[in-house]
Protein backbone atom coordinates (compact mmCIF):
# COMPACT_ATOMS: atom_id res chain seq x y z
CA UNK A 1 0.00 0.00 0.00
CA UNK A 2 2.09 3.28 -1.10
CA UNK A 3 -0.46 5.34 1.69
CA UNK A 4 0.48 5.51 4.98
CA UNK A 5 -2.53 6.42 7.60
CA UNK A 6 -0.38 7.81 11.28
CA UNK A 7 -2.04 9.54 13.81
CA UNK A 8 0.30 12.29 15.20
CA UNK A 9 0.78 12.29 18.71
CA UNK A 10 0.09 16.39 19.80
CA UNK A 11 -3.62 15.53 17.88
CA UNK A 12 -6.70 13.31 19.86
CA UNK A 13 -6.64 9.24 19.43
CA UNK A 14 -9.85 9.18 17.28
CA UNK A 15 -11.29 5.13 16.57
CA UNK A 16 -13.10 5.49 13.79
CA UNK A 17 -10.23 7.07 11.54
CA UNK A 18 -6.98 8.12 11.51
CA UNK A 19 -6.10 11.91 11.57
CA UNK A 20 -3.65 12.20 8.28
CA UNK A 21 -3.07 10.13 5.20
CA UNK A 22 0.14 10.75 3.61
CA UNK A 23 -0.02 9.39 0.01
CA UNK A 24 2.79 8.65 -1.81
CA UNK A 25 1.19 7.40 -5.26
CA UNK A 26 0.83 9.46 -8.65
CA UNK A 27 -2.86 8.69 -10.05
CA UNK A 28 -5.78 10.54 -8.27
CA UNK A 29 -9.57 8.80 -7.83
CA UNK A 30 -12.16 11.17 -6.86
CA UNK A 31 -15.41 8.91 -6.07
CA UNK A 32 -18.71 10.60 -6.00
CA UNK A 33 -20.67 10.52 -3.58
CA UNK A 34 -21.96 6.95 -2.92
CA UNK A 35 -25.23 5.79 -1.32
CA UNK A 36 -27.02 2.79 -0.66
CA UNK A 37 -27.88 1.52 -4.18
CA UNK A 38 -27.30 -1.79 -5.27
CA UNK A 39 -26.49 -2.33 -8.96
CA UNK A 40 -29.60 -2.33 -10.18
CA UNK A 41 -30.51 1.47 -8.51
CA UNK A 42 -32.48 -0.10 -5.61
CA UNK A 43 -32.05 0.92 -2.01
CA UNK A 44 -30.30 -1.42 0.37
CA UNK A 45 -31.59 -0.89 4.54
CA UNK A 46 -34.37 1.49 3.64
CA UNK A 47 -34.76 2.85 7.27
CA UNK A 48 -31.43 1.27 8.83
CA UNK A 49 -28.36 3.51 8.82
CA UNK A 50 -25.94 0.69 9.58
CA UNK A 51 -27.15 -0.91 6.37
CA UNK A 52 -26.94 1.83 4.39
CA UNK A 53 -23.49 2.76 5.59
CA UNK A 54 -22.17 -0.39 4.59
CA UNK A 55 -23.37 -0.35 1.07
CA UNK A 56 -21.86 3.19 0.74
CA UNK A 57 -18.91 1.43 1.48
CA UNK A 58 -18.87 -1.15 -0.63
CA UNK A 59 -20.04 1.10 -4.02
CA UNK A 60 -16.95 3.31 -2.82
CA UNK A 61 -15.01 0.33 -3.13
CA UNK A 62 -16.57 -0.64 -6.11
CA UNK A 63 -15.43 2.65 -7.91
CA UNK A 64 -12.16 2.75 -6.40
CA UNK A 65 -11.79 -1.38 -8.04
CA UNK A 66 -13.06 -0.27 -11.40
CA UNK A 67 -9.98 2.64 -11.52
CA UNK A 68 -7.34 0.02 -10.51
CA UNK A 69 -7.56 0.03 -6.99
CA UNK A 70 -8.35 -1.05 -3.37
CA UNK A 71 -10.15 -0.21 -0.50
CA UNK A 72 -6.57 0.43 1.05
CA UNK A 73 -5.71 3.15 -1.62
CA UNK A 74 -8.36 5.66 -0.51
CA UNK A 75 -6.91 8.39 1.67
CA UNK A 76 -10.06 10.53 2.23
CA UNK A 77 -13.53 10.09 3.08
CA UNK A 78 -16.29 12.75 3.38
CA UNK A 79 -19.78 11.74 4.84
CA UNK A 80 -22.92 13.15 4.89
CA UNK A 81 -25.65 12.25 7.19
CA UNK A 82 -29.62 13.00 6.91
CA UNK A 83 -30.61 14.40 10.46
CA UNK A 84 -27.24 13.43 12.59
CA UNK A 85 -27.66 13.14 15.66
CA UNK A 86 -24.77 11.88 18.06
CA UNK A 87 -27.14 9.06 19.38
CA UNK A 88 -26.75 8.00 15.55
CA UNK A 89 -23.31 6.85 16.23
CA UNK A 90 -23.78 3.31 17.09
CA UNK A 91 -24.87 2.40 13.61
CA UNK A 92 -22.57 4.27 11.94
CA UNK A 93 -19.58 2.40 13.16
CA UNK A 94 -21.77 -0.52 13.02
CA UNK A 95 -22.36 -0.23 9.37
CA UNK A 96 -18.25 0.77 8.70
CA UNK A 97 -17.30 -2.16 11.05
CA UNK A 98 -19.56 -4.73 8.96
CA UNK A 99 -18.02 -2.77 5.40
CA UNK A 100 -14.65 -3.02 5.99
CA UNK A 101 -14.85 -6.67 7.70
CA UNK A 102 -16.60 -7.84 4.11
CA UNK A 103 -13.72 -5.72 2.62
CA UNK A 104 -10.86 -6.79 4.98
CA UNK A 105 -9.69 -3.68 5.44
CA UNK A 106 -8.49 -2.35 9.22
CA UNK A 107 -7.07 0.79 7.95
CA UNK A 108 -9.44 4.18 8.33
CA UNK A 109 -8.36 6.66 6.35
CA UNK A 110 -9.40 10.50 7.31
CA UNK A 111 -13.31 11.48 7.59
CA UNK A 112 -15.43 14.04 7.73
CA UNK A 113 -18.80 13.33 8.99
CA UNK A 114 -21.15 16.07 8.21
CA UNK A 115 -25.15 16.59 8.83
CA UNK A 116 -27.20 17.64 6.09
CA UNK A 117 -31.21 18.01 6.06
CA UNK A 118 -31.92 15.96 3.01
CA UNK A 119 -30.24 14.11 0.12
CA UNK A 120 -31.36 13.94 -3.22
CA UNK A 121 -33.48 10.46 -2.66
CA UNK A 122 -35.51 10.54 0.64
CA UNK A 123 -34.74 7.11 1.91
CA UNK A 124 -31.25 7.96 1.47
CA UNK A 125 -29.60 8.38 4.93
CA UNK A 126 -26.37 8.53 4.20
CA UNK A 127 -23.56 9.55 1.16
CA UNK A 128 -20.36 8.97 1.55
CA UNK A 129 -17.43 10.57 -0.67
CA UNK A 130 -14.06 9.27 -1.47
CA UNK A 131 -10.40 10.05 -2.51
CA UNK A 132 -8.24 7.45 -3.28
CA UNK A 133 -4.30 7.65 -4.73
CA UNK A 134 -3.27 4.83 -6.58
CA UNK A 135 0.57 4.05 -7.45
Amino acid sequence: MPNTMIDPAALPAVDVYHQVAVATGSRMVFVAGQVSWDADGQTVGAGDLAAQVEQAYLNVNTAVTAAGGTFDDVVRLTCYAVDWTPDKMPALLDGINRAKSKLGVTAAPPATLIGVAALDVPEHLIEIEATAVLV
